[in-house]
């Protein structure tokens, strides 16, 4: 059902509605217009617990408790004078609080049908309290008599209500409104000025006029933002929250005195409300002399008040609506309509026998610009990429953003996963392209999972979401930029994850963590100088687990912080008890990987400077291994932090130099004393010229920087020759012995003990 229809059938609906004369007729038309608009087979109206009207039921076949219950569970079905029917249902409220009802023997309503029934709901609300407002009109004429001859006035106010009424329901625009309420105000009390004062959403001790009749032009500008102790009569209105009348301006306290220059004589001001805080304040005044401000001239006001409360409720409602299914940032669907959406692409699948695809797309490189270009800049990428993303998408497709960086595609209508992919490949192109950040050019790119349900399959939204899910982690851990289908591989690859992290939990909790060292070798004399503390888990079922097993999950999860702060303080505690028997030998140092993860903790040099404390280890004698890709993508903080752990004398490494992809600019801004030569070019360097003549590079660069060199993974004697002979200085691999336990660490350093 397109906007344009649901439009006329909720005017439609309205006119029903306010073109009864009293509250009976109001209400049997409510029903009678839903059912027709609704094609439903049943129609009823519960006000206050009980049947007001209803449309193919008599009232006493309805069950008003089952029908509260059922709208209280979000049930679709309920047995209705023995027959079965699909239930849509829209609350009501205002002076009654009730239900409006809607059932068809066959054939679910949609998510249009379903809306179109809350707006009709909505409307009905309005109709009632507009009623009730003319009733209470009606009860005022009768309690005076003046007001009760005034039958002309009573019509003119109905007939200025009901356009307003109208508006209201037609969701007019929120000015257009406002200034019917102010000019209808001068029209019916016959002044010649109105205005509509509002408080500042950011500063409710200020007010703005919003909108004005009559006012010199030479004012208006001086009504923005004013003090409510400086707003005249409308301030007093808003802070004592009641209706003001001032029958001599000139010689108020209060007045304001330029409004006194425009020679205002009589004021009147009542406040109005949003959800019944007080909000602002209406004012009508005359230039005409003192005036009295007679009973009937006082309801008006009132009546027109409560028409500026109801208009500013129900744009806060409609707004809130509004963010509840619209992103309020990009203006895509928000996750629960996108649920709704993929719920009803399942039921419209189903009946036409075709399949649906979910594709979920996450951005590669958000946190990155967030942090450095600063949360302005991401929202503008954010924008651009909902806006590439719908370029992408067929008619009928529908995309959603599901909060941060992460969006939603539904394609309703695929035979075929291929279907699919044409899709998700255009998005991957589209994000490639760079995006214009307030003069900024930056590149990002995306990882999509795409999961299909095909026809007469049970799969459901949840499910078919978590597959989009699991898909799009695949993509991520396959390298990013790409997409990936779902199979259901990935789902028990992602249980066995959960079950790593689960027991990696309770290994934190048990200390079932072990170190191995392995010495670091002087090349030339055969010196054990150093040693670096590799960490293993120890597993009560699996047995010994290594690193590259764990420590990526352990740093995806945080346990990577409580885990590193373990190694470190063990690690220190036993190069100290070695170093004190070394009887006057050069003490050992001791190496420990620090990962990214606890570089970001501000209180790192603190926890350094308290493990070598508690150990009695020397700081000259730790190094702290960084991974070199760290260094080349660091953030601003980085550099501070590791000055402020260099100052403690703790010596800083590159580990797995040579791998990074990017300047080596970080040598001179970074304060390291180590490199350490990747294994993979020790591997060739015995056999392949040019991996020997890079090692050879790499070793003369660090000592064109006065930096010590490490070969890592040296396995064979051609290797320590040739790196030996480059003035290689030191080196560890399985060549000299692998990663030792603490005990057989201990033999090898003293073996005559």
């Amino acid at each position: 059902m397109g906007m344009l229809a649901t439009q006329q059938q909720l005017t439609a609906f309205l006119s029903a509605v306010a073109d009864r004369p009293d509250g009976p007729a109001a209400q049997y038309a409510a029903v009678e217009c839903a059912a027709r608009a609704l094609d439903t087979d049943a129609a009823v109206l519960i006000l206050d617990s009980g049947v007001v009207a209803s449309v193919g039921l008599r009232a006493e076949q309805v069950p008003i408790a089952a029908l509260q219950k059922a709208a209280a569970d979000q049930l679709d079905t309920l047995d209705l004078a023995g027959t079965t029917y699909v239930i849509a249902y829209a609350h009501i409220s205002g002076p009654a609080n009730g239900l409006l009802v809607v059932g068809r023997r066959e054939g679910p309503f949609s998510v249009e049908d379903v809306c179109l029934l809350r707006g009709m709901a909505r409307v009905l609300e309005l109709g009632l309290q507009a009623l009730q407002l003319t009733e209470t009109e009606r009860r005022q004429a009768e309690e005076n008599e003046r007001l009760a001859s005034s039958l002309h006035e009573r019509q003119r106010l109905f007939e200025h209500l009901s356009r307003i009424q109208r508006q209201i329901a037609g969701r007019a625009p929120l000015q257009k409104i406002l200034d019917s309420i102010t000019t209808s105000a001068t029209e019916l009390l016959g002044l010649e000025i109105a205005s509509l004062n509002v408080l500042e959403k950011d500063d409710p001790t200020v007010g703005s006029m919003v909108s004005s009749v009559g006012f010199p032009p030479d004012i208006l500008p001086k009504m923005k933002r004013v003090p409510l102790p400086e707003a005249g009569v409308a301030g007093v209105a808003v802070m004592t929250n009641e209706l003001v009348l001032v029958e001599d301006y000139e010689n108020c306290p209060v007045a304001i005195p330029d409004v006194v220059r425009s020679n205002l004589r009589a004021v009147m001001a009542i406040p109005v409300h949003e959800n019944g805080a007080v909000v602002g304040c209406l004012t009508v005044g005359t230039f005409k002399g003192p005036r009295q401000w007679d009973k009937q001239s006082q309801e008006i006001l009132r009546a027109f008040a409560e028409h500026v409360s109801l208009a500013l409720t129900d744009a806060q409602t409609l707004e809130a609506m509004n963010q509840a299914f619209h992103d309020s940032l990009t203006g895509l669907a928000s996750r629960a309509l996108f649920m709704t959406r993929l719920d009803g692409a399942f039921v419209a699948a189903r009946e036409a026998d075709t399949g649906l695809a979910v594709l979920f797309v996450d951005l590669d490189r958000f946190k990155v610009v967030n942090d450095s270009l600063g949360h302005a800049a991401g929202d503008l990428l954010l924008t651009g990429v909902a806006d590439r993303i719908k370029a992408c998408l067929r008619p009928l497709d529908s995309a959603a953003r599901l909060g941060g960086d992460e969006f939603a595609v539904l394609l309703p209508i695929v035979t075929g996963v291929d279907e699919a992919v044409p899709v998700a490949d255009r998005i991957l192109e589209a994000l490639r392209e760079p995006f214009d950040l307030a003069g900024k050019e930056t590149f990002v790119s995306c990882s999509v999972g795409i999961a299909y349900s095909a026809a007469g399959e049970i799969t459901g939204a949840q499910e078919l979401m978590v597959q989009a899910d699991l898909a799009m982690y695949q993509a991520k851990k396959a390298g990013k930029d790409r997409l990936e289908i779902f199979e259901p591989a990935m789902q028990a690859s992602f249980q066995a994850g959960l079950q790593l992290e689960a027991d990696l939990r309770r290994a934190v909790v048990r200390h079932e963590f072990t170190l191995r060292y392995q010495p670091i070798v002087h090349l030339r004399t055969g010196e054990i100088t150093g040693l670096e503390a590799l960490v293993r888990w120890q597993h009560p079922e699996r047995g010994l687990i290594p690193p590259l097993d764990f420590i990526p999950l352990a740093e995806e999860t945080g346990m990577i912080v409580q885990i590193g702060e373990w190694v470190l303080r063990e690690a220190c505690r036993q190069a100290a008890i070695w170093n004190t028997r070394r009887d006057g030998q050069r003490p050992l140092s001791v190496s420990v990987n620090l990962s990214a993860v606890q570089l970001d903790q501000t209180d790192l040099p603190d926890t350094v400077a308290s493990a070598l404390e508690h150990s009695g280890l020397p700081a000259a004698c730790l190094v702290l291994e960084l991974t070199e890709s760290l260094l080349v993508d660091h953030r601003s903080s980085t550099l501070r932090q590791l000055e402020r752990i260099k100052a403690l004398g703790v010596r800083l490494a590159i580990d797995d130099f040579g791998t990074g992809y990017s300047s080596l600019a970080y040598l001179r801004r970074f304060p390291v004393d180590i490199i350490k030569i990747d294994k993979s070019f020790v591997d060739d360097v015995g056999d392949v010229p040019a991996a020997a003549a890079l090692t050879l590079g790499i070793i003369q660069l660090g000592q064109a920087l006065s930096l010590s060199t490490i070969a890592e993974g040296i396995e064979d004697a051609g290797q320590l020759s040739e790196l030996a002979d480059g003035n290689c200085e030191l080196g560890q691999g399985y060549y000299f012995a692998e990663p030792l336990t603490e005990l057989a660490m201990g033999e090898l350093l003293f073996p005559h003990r």
